[in-house]
C-alpha cells in the first residue's frame, strides 16, 4: 500500500476535514489505486516524445484564443437581465445555510 490511513488522516487534518474511519479507508484505497495507475504510466517510453510548452504551441492558425483588447464592462442591469430572480442589484438564490447554524440537505 502506497498511502497509509495515517497519511490520509494527516492530509485531512491539514485540510481541516473530519473524515470517518470508513472514509479514511476508502480514500486510502482510492489514492493507492491512483498512484498504482501513475506507476503504470511511468513505465511508458516517452523518450521520442518532444516536450511541449503548451497545447496550442504549434497551432497558431487554428488557435482558439482571441485577441486581448479593451472593451466596455458588463453593467449591473445587463448582468442581471437573465437571472431567474434578482433584487437590490444582486442575484437572489435559495437559502442554503440556516441562520441558526444547521445546513439544509
Amino acid at each position: 500500500m502506497k498511502i497509509t490511513p495515517e497519511e490520509v488522516r494527516h492530509v485531512a487534518e491539514l485540510a481541516n476535514l473530519a473524515l470517518t474511519g470508513a472514509e479514511i479507508a476508502r480514500m486510502s484505497r482510492d489514492m493507492d489505486e491512483i498512484l498504482t495507475h501513475m506507476d503504470k504510466l511511468n513505465e511508458l517510453d516517452t523518450s521520442n516524445v518532444e516536450p511541449m510548452a503548451q497545447v496550442l504551441y504549434a497551432a497558431d492558425e487554428t488557435a482558439t484564443l482571441r485577441e486581448d483588447r479593451e472593451r466596455a464592462t458588463l453593467g449591473n442591469a445587463e448582468a442581471l437581465k437573465n437571472a431567474p430572480l434578482a433584487g437590490a442589484g444582486y442575484y437572489k438564490v435559495p437559502r442554503v445555510i440556516d441562520p441558526h447554524g444547521s445546513q439544509r440537505g
